[in-house]
């Protein structure tokens, strides 16, 4: 495993300090993103904070992933402004930057059939050459215990299902250990179990004091773990907060151009997401 990890060490970073909780750990100002002439972001304000999970929610193209991208500073805006960990975007090292925010991109794809516990393993690499690296073992068990991926730590990656690719995947994220976690799409290849794992292992986090993004098609799986939710829709934010103040009927309805009921649970008052379908009966 080690001998993944010796590419980054050049020069011994400053690890980030445990953020304390609710300490802003990226704040998005004004931002707006173009591609191919469209604004994907238009204006678009966010932070998100220590001890929290945040969900990214609304229709295909409404520019989810392109804000997901942006707060990672992966993707440069064509305006506005980026904080991470109190320091414009920009002047933080790739290296420096990899300590502070860990990204699960929506497909994990490798060229060279590397074994599961080491694409885990691939997580630990901007800790090189620091006293954390005493725990990279640590982690990387940590890690695949909690997504379930210890059993077959030893298989190519290459061979996996494209459900146990993406936990392998999240396994690295996990390994990282960023205090800010910024997650696209993570439950979509899952089965319901799986997706219900990976949003405990989210709020497991967000309780231990990192920060959580998350882009959910699921307003089911939005409303019962995130501490606050934001509803995209044409490339701005739609409406901001817990998702069972901004849930309603009318909002989704005009949001996804389709008619919705929002119902609490009755076991547990959360919010259910249901689309009206026709009644007509079966045969």
């Amino acid at each position: 495993m080690r001998q993944l990890l010796t590419g980054w060490t050049a020069r011994a970073p400053r690890p980030p300090a445990p953020p304390a909780p609710g300490r802003p750990l990226a704040h998005a100002a004004g931002l707006t993103v173009r591609l191919g002439g469209r604004a994907v972001l238009d204006g678009v304000d966010l932070s998100v904070a220590a001890g929290e999970v945040v969900a990214l929610v609304g229709p295909n193209g409404a520019g989810k992933s392109t804000l997901l991208a942006a707060l990672a500073a992966d993707l440069r805006p064509d305006a506005g402004e980026l904080f991470i960990a109190d320091r414009p975007a920009g002047d933080w090292g790739a290296r420096d930057l990899a300590l502070r925010r860990a990204v699960l991109p929506q497909s994990a794809e490798l060229s060279f059939p590397f074994a599961v516990a080491e694409v885990v393993a691939m997580g630990r690499a901007p800790w090189a050459g620091t006293p954390q690296a005493d725990d990279d073992e640590r982690a990387v068990a940590e890690a695949m215990a909690a997504t379930e991926v210890t059993a077959f730590a030893a298989r190519p990656f290459s061979a996996l299902s494209g459900g146990e690719r993406a936990r392998v995947a999240l396994a690295r994220v996990l390994a990282q250990r960023a205090p800010l976690l910024l997650l696209d799409e993570p439950t979509a290849a899952l089965d319901l179990r799986h997706q219900e794992l990976v949003l405990r292992i989210c709020r497991e986090r967000a309780a231990a004091g990192q920060g959580v993004v998350v882009v959910l098609h699921d307003l089911g799986l939005a409303a019962a773990y995130a501490d606050r939710a934001a509803v995209l829709h044409g490339g701005r934010i739609a409406a901001e907060g817990p998702p069972e103040e901004i849930f309603t009927s009318g909002l989704l309805s005009s949001v996804y151009q389709y008619p919705v009921d929002v119902l609490p649970h009755p076991h547990t008052g959360v919010r259910l997401v249901i689309p009206r379908r026709a009644t007509e009966s079966r045969r």
